[in-house]
């Protein structure tokens, strides 16, 4: 590593500002491109995200069509799930033994 003179100081501030620059540049980018951490939405949520009304999520929940879970009385959406399951078109069924 060279010594930098004090004439050459403005330069090589203004290249390590550039660096910087583009080191937070990446950092942002990065940040941007992480994954949306999965989150429990209620009923009212679920149907929001879908478009779908409240009584339609419910019938679709008794069909075992929507994936859910249930805890006590309350259901419970993953926000992952939910949209996987939008996307794909798939329908969740229910395994039935003879």
């Amino acid at each position: 590593m060279n010594a930098i003179t004090f004439n050459e100081l403005p330069s090589a501030v203004s290249r390590i500002y550039e660096k910087l620059e583009n080191i937070e540049q990446l950092i942002s980018e990065n940040k941007k491109a992480e994954p949306e951490e999965d989150r429990l939405m209620t009923v009212q949520e679920a149907a929001e995200l879908t478009h779908l009304s409240i009584p339609t999520i419910y019938g679709l929940v008794s069909k075992v069509t929507i994936p859910c879970m249930k805890r006590g009385k309350r259901l419970y959406f993953s926000k992952h799930e939910l949209i996987s399951w939008i996307k794909s078109g798939r329908k969740k069924q229910e395994v039935t033994h003879a």
